[in-house]
């Protein structure tokens, strides 16, 4: 396969991940590197198929989803990447390489805001939106394994685009 050429800051996260993976006894294969590295670098996020179309550009011709998928489901377990199910597409997440008391990231508290015009999805992570979420589960008697909340807007270039636009 054909190694796709990031940029530095892309470059220095994936050397994070492989690091952090490393630390998991988990391998940061060349296939994973590579699907990582394209969902960072992208300002939106990648179904898997633009994945695939994006990993053949890049010379990696016997890319198949089944690989595509399994690469996937790695990242989403190792906590580097998140699912935004509204839009069936990943997101890079750093959250998992900060520093944090814990190695426990399925209660990482996610909120995405999604632009419905570009299709653009911010990760903000609000304790007090999070701590809501558990208390309203706990008074329902419910337990959480996971949170993840998606908004959707306008981002603020396209605020000022449909501004600018009347």
């Amino acid at each position: 396969m054909s190694e796709t050429a990031f940029s530095a800051p892309t470059e220095s996260l994936l050397r994070e991940a492989e690091a952090f993976c490393g630390r998991r006894q988990a391998r940061l294969t060349e296939q994973r590197r590579q699907v990582l590295g394209l969902i960072l670098e992208s300002p939106k996020p990648l179904g898997a198929y633009d994945l695939l179309d994006r990993m053949r550009e890049a010379g990696a011709q016997s890319a198949a989803p089944p690989t595509i998928y399994r690469a996937l489901d790695f990242l989403l377990a190792q906590g580097l990447i998140h699912k935004v199910e509204r839009l069936s597409a990943f997101i890079g997440c750093t959250h998992a390489l900060q520093p944090h008391d814990h190695d426990d990231h399925a209660l990482h508290s996610v909120q995405f805001l999604i632009c419905k015009n570009c299709g653009r999805a911010i990760e903000i992570s609000d304790p007090a939106i999070g701590k809501a979420l558990a208390a309203a589960a706990a008074s329902a008697a419910f337990t959480l394994t996971g949170m993840t909340v998606e908004a959707e807007g306008l981002c603020a270039a396209c605020v000022t685009a449909v501004g600018s636009a009347a």
